[in-house]
């Protein structure tokens, strides 16, 4: 087990990840993420701890939100197919392709259950590498390491997107809205408060990122 609790995945269920090891430094932060979620006050509970390394809280949140998306989207498995969703997509003005810019190096079109497998691989691949997610106390995070984070929100961004866009009535049927909206409100507070993401990024939910904002 890693120091951030990355566990196994495979292709066809998505699994929530376990928690760090008892007594880790993540482990704590993970302890303050959630009693912070559950004084009901989103807005402080993404901020920083006071005295607590800015990399440190990105890392554990980056594996929470992981873990958040896996839960969400393994609900629509059974209904985001190739034949339902062919294009990743967030609304017909939205769609994204696909590149990790090592063994797909030029964009290419998949349907949308496909892009999220690409993304959730090459996310947890990113959370695995211990030169870009250290797994030992002491050993600093990399130069680039908030560019990873940034890059692994947006992409789960596209996540909640598509959901949003393609899914939400299905969701509402399952009576998930709720959880959707709950975690989606954490994500974007979050985005906001380091500035994860850019504002076009957003744009495909900007109605619902402004109705977030304004609650």
């Amino acid at each position: 087990m890693s120091l951030f609790g990355i566990g196994t995945r495979n292709q066809k269920t998505f699994r929530a990840k376990k928690g760090a090891p008892s007594g880790s430094k993540a482990s704590f932060l993970q302890s303050h993420i959630h009693a912070t979620l559950g004084s009901g006050n989103l807005r402080e509970a993404v901020k920083l701890p006071p005295g607590e390394d800015v990399d440190e809280w990105l890392a554990v949140n980056t594996v929470d939100f992981f873990n958040q998306v896996n839960i969400l989207y393994a609900t629509l498995t059974e209904f985001c197919t190739p034949s339902t969703c062919p294009i990743m997509s967030a609304g017909p003005r939205y769609e994204y392709r696909w590149a990790d810019g090592v063994t797909i190096k030029k964009p290419i079109v998949v349907s949308a259950p496909k892009y999220v497998d690409y993304l959730m691989d090459w996310v947890e691949a990113q959370l695995d590498d211990e030169s870009v997610f250290p797994q030992k106390f002491g050993v600093p995070f990399p130069p680039n390491f908030q560019e990873v984070v940034k890059t692994i929100m947006k992409r789960l961004f596209r996540v909640y997107g598509h959901i949003y866009h393609s899914h939400f009535q299905k969701i509402v049927s399952l009576q998930e809205e709720a959880h959707l909206n709950t975690c989606f409100k954490h994500f974007v507070l979050f985005t906001l408060e380091f500035g994860l993401i850019e504002k076009g990024e957003l744009a495909p939910l900007d109605d619902i990122i402004e109705s977030i904002l304004q609650a």
